[in-house]
């Protein structure tokens, strides 16, 4: 393992000046040091986002790094095939190597990509090499080499890097975070008083801790629990929506999911089902991935919603507010949007559904519940 300090610093003495990316765990420690420092990371709403407004600095004359989590490596092929491959754009990417070497020891969502992301790298003819997690200074050096001469001959090289690789940082002075919590409620209470009012409601949650908090509150056949797929709920919800109109749909978003495919809500809003109640439950951060920064604090979702054309969009701080929301939404045409500002999470979290209902188990009993009439608590 290389220290998140060497990791900076050496980047920093290959002439890479500016970072951008989407959170993973891998990367928490050079994240939060170059967060630290005002014009060095830039938080990409996405990872496509990320490599553009790298290859944006690379143009206007700064070399620049992108580090994102493989499992989003998808989001980032557009502009790698056509911007950055096609102009030679110089741009280094660090990938983290989630599902590999063996896709069982994590997570479902991650089992495609593990194996595929080197030989998908190598089918582009992208050269790439791999930071393990008992590299040392040395190695890291010689990738950084190998990596700045590949990019001075035109390629756009990438840099795979395993669970351990890099450390994380220690915390800076005065660096924790001050948030009023007072005008803000606990996320699982906020699911809880959802799932209570929307009755037998299918309610879709995104991936991260907030599916495990609604498998922890309540599980039942007409949950879905999204696991990965990041940004992408409210467009499941969506579809279900349309093809069930005559049952109330909920799909509860995260922060940083919204932001990530912010387009999802003017499809949403053109749409209009009028049974969509998008529950969007923000606490600033990405707290899966090591509690970094989104950009919710100067964006108001609940107003974006309302100019994609939401039938009605608000925020709700207290449990009384998000109650008479949520029975709003149940007894008026949408599609709707409802905002809740939740303080960080603490304690132990609820257990992944997917240990208990494997993805194709939990897609059969979904299914199943959707085939189903309306129930009276709909």
């Amino acid at each position: 393992m290389i220290s998140a300090e060497f990791f900076c610093d050496e980047l920093e003495r290959h002439g890479f000046g500016l970072a951008s990316g989407v959170p993973c765990s891998y990367f928490g420690g050079p994240i939060s040091l170059l967060s630290r420092t005002r014009g060095r990371y830039v938080a990409a709403a996405n990872e496509g986002g990320a490599l553009t407004t790298a290859a944006g600095a690379a143009l206007a004359g700064e070399r620049a790094y992108v580090m994102v989590q493989n499992s989003g490596l998808g989001n980032l092929v557009n502009p790698l095939t056509s911007l950055v491959m096609t102009y030679k754009i110089p741009v280094l990417t660090f990938v983290s190597l989630r599902g590999w070497p063996d896709p069982a020891g994590d997570e479902p969502q991650h089992a495609v990509m593990g194996p595929t992301t080197a030989p998908y790298l190598d089918l582009l003819g992208l050269p790439h090499w791999t930071l393990r997690a008992d590299a040392d200074e040395t190695r890291f050096r010689t990738i950084l080499d190998s990596a700045t001469a590949a990019i001075d001959e035109g390629h756009a090289p990438f840099v795979l890097v395993e669970k351990y690789a890099v450390g994380s940082a220690a915390p800076a002075p005065g660096e924790a975070r001050e948030r009023a919590d007072a005008d803000r409620m606990d996320s699982a209470d906020a699911i809880r008083l959802v799932t209570k009012l929307v009755g037998a409601a299918p309610v879709v949650a995104t991936t991260g801790y907030t599916g495990r908090e609604l498998f922890g509150v309540e599980d039942r056949p007409a949950n879905f629990y999204m696991q990965g797929s990041m940004g992408h709920v409210s467009s499941l919800a969506l579809g279900i929506a349309l093809k069930r109109p005559d049952r109330p749909v909920i799909a509860l978003d995260g922060d940083g999911a919204a932001l990530m495919h912010l387009g999802a809500l003017s499809v949403i809003g053109a749409q209009a089902p009028a049974n969509l109640v998008h529950v969007v439950l923000d606490n600033g951060i990405h707290e899966s991935t090591g509690g970094q920064d989104t950009t919710s604090g100067t964006t108001a979702l609940e107003h974006v919603a309302a100019a994609a054309g939401y039938a009605d969009a608000r925020r709700c701080a207290s449990p009384e507010r998000l109650q008479s929301a949520v029975a709003s939404a149940l007894s008026s045409p949408g599609p709707h949007m409802i905002v809740v500002p939740t303080r960080p999470r603490n304690g132990p979290m609820p257990p992944r559904a997917t240990n208990t209902h494997p993805p194709e188990a939990m897609r059969d009993r979904f299914a199943s519940a959707m085939r189903g009439p309306a129930s009276e608590g709909d």
